[in-house]
């Protein structure tokens, strides 16, 4: 198994990753969830250790919290098969663990770890399940195209409702009013900063706002111990607002958090804005989160519409369309490097996609269909600039022209394009009836097109050879060359896409 299971927090995640691991558990082998902080390691123990009493099953812990005594105690228990599953962080992928029968690795909020560091856990096992609420890129795209299966929970929990997201500039009057409101429902807050050396500011910020408020603080250079103290004792009601880096992003269970307060939300990614999304309004109430920018500082075009998105995509379940779209922005990566993150550069999109797809199939040993004939592109067909401003739909509407299957698929993009942008230009025009023409190529069983001033060959794929003889028999103008059909020009002018759309669609019939 290779799996990758997306849900939002509190969708059930962790219950999948409870039932898979009590399979392999309770069948004899070993099992290794991996957490990216100490606090959801410690979290997961918990759970683990209540939901496993009275199996059997011995559940074991490896973080900077365990004393050297435990994880000496631990790695002698994973070598004996005493201890069924580990629970643990980044050091899960030491090279000193020596396992018994290690059969399954889980790996909890993926997007936290690096590739090598994947890569390290899940060579450990032969079945793999993966899960988070927002994949990275690269993990997204290896789940699309098939090199991993994947699995996405879309059911919320009962009564739960979507986080209001609102983009706007710092104001203290709003940020005060926003703090106060939430305190007097009985709730918390959080206030999330995207650097260390902010907190001490917005620390008197808040001083000054609301000062009858109590504020806690947690970023990475307090103490181990110290942070997981400051944040239990939050979520156990201690403290107004919680101040933190986004060290809160995973692992923290409030019910009682409703409203979130994101500074600089430039500073961050848009699976990380959602995953502190989703730290508040995880009970009946309703959830706030702002995303308030520095009033002083003018934010680029492009970072607000990317900032957008989270204020489009408030609904439940929202974290998978916003990874697509994350996937649109920042592309896929590199699939068999580092690289998690990254656009292509030396080929295209489409040619990569291509050659991709074929690949995963024939390494599955599924028969790989023949190529898809290139379009003949006229150098001034695309979509204007005047005609569609936004590069960003621009480019998706490249992308859905790339993914067309069939001269109906074409059809019906065109006639969604006039009527989103209204009449074609000649373009447009133009670059749909290429695309037309390759669509019926791959019909026709056709797996390449050369056009000259004398000539046109179309080149037929083995098994449709003897099929696209039977229907275009030789005659004035048209002769079969081995697997090519030769379609002679009149006058030395070269066949126009209508001429070719009707022979493909002779051959297709």
């Amino acid at each position: 198994m290779n799996r990758l299971v997306c849900g939002d927090v509190g969708f059930g995640k962790t219950e999948v990753a409870l039932r898979a691991a009590a399979a392999v558990a309770l069948g004899g082998q070993q099992v290794v969830l991996a957490a990216p902080t100490t606090v959801l390691a410690r979290q997961h123990l918990e759970t683990f250790r209540r939901r496993f009493e009275g199996t059997g099953v011995q559940i074991g812990h490896l973080s900077r919290l365990a004393s050297a005594a435990e994880v000496k105690s631990v790695k002698a228990g994973l070598k004996s098969g005493e201890i069924g599953i580990l629970v643990g962080t980044h050091a899960l992928a030491s090279d000193t663990l020596e396992f018994d029968n290690l059969s399954l690795t889980i790996v909890d909020e993926e997007h936290r770890f690096g590739a090598r560091m994947k890569e390290a856990l899940q060579q450990r096992a032969p079945h793999r399940l993966v899960m988070t609420a927002t994949p990275i890129p690269r993990t997204l795209q290896s789940a699309l195209i098939g090199i991993q299966d994947v699995s996405v929970i879309a059911t919320p929990p009962s009564r739960r409702r979507p986080v209001r997201t609102f983009l706007s500039a710092f104001d203290g009057g709003s940020v005060r009013t926003a703090l106060l409101r939430e305190k007097q429902r009985g709730g918390q807050s959080f206030v999330v900063v995207p650097r260390i050396e902010d907190i001490s500011m917005m620390a008197d910020e808040l001083a000054r706002l609301a000062p009858e408020l109590r504020v806690v603080w947690a970023h990475g250079q307090m103490g181990a111990a110290e942070v997981d103290d400051s944040m239990v004792s939050f979520a156990d009601g201690d403290g107004d607002v919680l101040l933190a880096t986004n060290i809160i992003e995973t692992g923290l269970d409030v019910p009682r958090a409703n409203t979130m307060i994101i500074f600089k939300p430039e500073l961050f990614g848009l699976a990380q804005l959602h995953q502190l999304r989703g730290r508040v309004g995880r009970s009946r109430a309703q959830g706030f989160a702002y995303l308030l920018t520095e009033p002083t500082e003018e934010i680029p075009e492009a970072t607000r519409a990317r900032l957008g998105t989270l204020e489009a995509f408030d609904r439940l379940g929202a974290g998978f369309a916003i990874s697509a779209r994350d996937l649109d922005l920042r592309g896929s990566g590199d699939l068999l490097g580092d690289e998690q993150a990254g656009h292509m550069k030396l080929i295209g999109s489409a040619l990569y996609q291509s050659l991709l797809e074929r690949a995963v199939r024939a390494a599955r040993g599924e028969p790989v269909s023949d190529p898809v004939p290139a379009p003949r592109i006229d150098p001034a067909a695309g979509f204007p600039e005047a005609y569609i401003p936004d590069p960003t739909i621009r480019i998706n509407l490249y992308s859905r022209l790339a993914r067309v299957a069939s001269a109906a698929d074409v059809d019906a993009l065109e006639d969604e394009i006039a009527d989103r942008f209204g009449p074609l230009p000649d373009e447009v025009t133009a670059l749909l009836a290429e695309t037309r023409v390759s669509a019926l190529a791959v019909e026709a069983g056709v797996t390449k097109i050369v056009a000259g001033p004398k000539a046109t060959a179309l080149t037929v794929g083995n098994g449709r050879l003897e099929e696209a003889a039977r229907k275009l028999q030789a005659r004035n103008g048209h002769r079969w060359v081995d697997n090519r059909l030769v379609l002679e020009t009149e006058a030395g002018v070269a066949h126009d896409n209508a001429f070719l759309a009707t022979v493909l669609t002779e051959l297709a019939a």
